[in-house]
């Protein structure tokens, strides 16, 4: 029987076995904890798919059916149906000033007086001469009609008479000149000259503008030139007088559209009898479009706007299932409210109203607030306490 080799029995394991082993059990420590993590995480979504989620509080409203006429809309500036900086025709010293800045003067009334006492002095020697040369005239017409002279000589003097005579108007017509009258009725401004100045033909004496009626000018994309015709109803808002909207028609459009931009010029025509509406000021214009029609018109905050389309969330009541609770683990019973996003396709829009054309239907109730926070499906809770503003004239308190 052979021995056994006692170097041999007692050799340790060699390192490769060592490194297979320990990779063995690196694995099984490390699956382990991989496992472990996989259940507590499927555990962990699971409770939460299955958790209820709260209500969302939003608020609410109804779309209604109104009577709309599509509005077009545009920014203006008024301008006074006469208006302008007075002047003179003739130089001359100021003689005398008589009105007061801002004041209201009817047409001919007279504003300013310059000095004409050398005009005056002249005029008073042409008259002389003319009535010498009419005396002169009638003398030689009775002796060419006795034959004593010849007809000439009589046509001469009748001529000599008419110019001296125009001489006389045209020296009136200079003096009348110095005295600078009010072309037309309405309200001037402030004046721009005194006492013993010295003004030439053409310096500005002060402004006057016809307030009522009065203009209003605004421009149009060239697209409706069409749509705006004369006697057009318009209606004006301006900063300045906040709370009151005035009223007016169409009188004038421009027939050119100005190539640079491409929009044409229309006037409108308004009644201004206290002078509320000034020259020059800015307006918000809105004026119908077509005939009136029905609509289905809802809140614009309750509208998504996006590229790919514009949606609303519509409420419905649904009863709830069997066995659901609450986030306490209370059981809920009763129906619940629930919102489904729809496509709609909207339209004209008048103040924090908008139209809707297409997907929605007169009595559905809508979201207006909160839409960020909703899905499809979630559920809301109403709290219609704070209600965004949704007026076709709004009055902001702060604008």
């Amino acid at each position: 029987m052979a021995k056994l080799d006692p170097q041999r029995s007692t050799r340790p394991p060699s390192t490769r076995k060592r490194m297979i082993w320990m990779l063995i059990g690196a694995l099984v420590v490390f699956g382990g904890v991989f496992a472990v993590k996989a259940v507590i995480s499927a555990g962990t979504n699971q409770f939460f798919d299955n958790m209820p989620q709260p209500a969302v509080a939003v608020s609410s409203a109804v779309a209604q059916k109104h009577r709309w006429s599509d509005a077009g809309e545009a920014v203006g500036t008024f301008k006074a149906v006469n208006g302008a900086d007075l002047t003179t025709e003739a130089g001359g010293v100021v003689r005398a000033i008589e009105f007061e800045p801002g004041q209201r003067v009817n047409a001919g009334a007279v504003l300013v007086r310059l000095n004409s006492a050398n005009e005056l002095a002249v005029l008073k020697s042409l008259e002389a001469s003319a009535r010498l040369a009419a005396v002169q005239r009638d003398r030689w017409t009775q002796l060419a009609r006795d034959q004593l002279v010849s007809k000439d000589e009589a046509q001469q003097r009748a001529t000599a008479a008419a110019t001296a005579q125009a001489q006389v108007d045209a020296q009136r017509a200079l003096i009348e000149q110095k005295t600078i009258r009010a072309p037309f009725s309405g309200v001037l401004g402030i004046r721009k000259i005194n006492l013993g100045q010295f003004i030439a033909p053409g310096d500005a004496i002060v402004s006057l503008q016809q307030l009522d009626p009065i203009f209003l000018d605004f421009s149009l994309p060239e697209q409706q030139m069409g749509t705006v015709s004369e006697g057009v109803p318009v209606r004006a808002t301006v900063d300045a007088v906040k709370g009151r909207v005035f009223d007016g028609r169409v009188t004038a459009v421009e027939p050119q559209v100005d190539p640079s931009t491409r929009n044409f010029t229309a006037q409108a025509t308004l009644r201004n009898p206290d002078g509320a509406l000034r020259p020059g000021a800015f307006a918000h214009v809105t004026f119908d479009v077509g005939g009136e029609r029905d609509a289905v018109v809802i809140p614009q905050t309750a509208v998504s706007f996006n590229p790919y389309g514009n949606a609303v969330f519509v409420i419905s009541k649904t009863p709830r299932k069997e066995g659901e609770k609450d986030m306490q683990g209370k059981p809920l019973t009763g129906d619940k409210f629930v919102v489904q996003q729809r496509f709609i396709k909207t339209g004209a829009t008048r103040g924090d109203l908008i139209a809707v054309t297409d997907g929605l239907k007169p009595g559905e109730q809508i979201v207006t607030s909160g839409l960020l926070k909703l899905r499809n499906g979630a559920e809301v809770t109403i709290n219609n306490k704070v209600q965004p503003s949704a007026e076709a004239k709004p009055a902001p308190e702060n604008r």
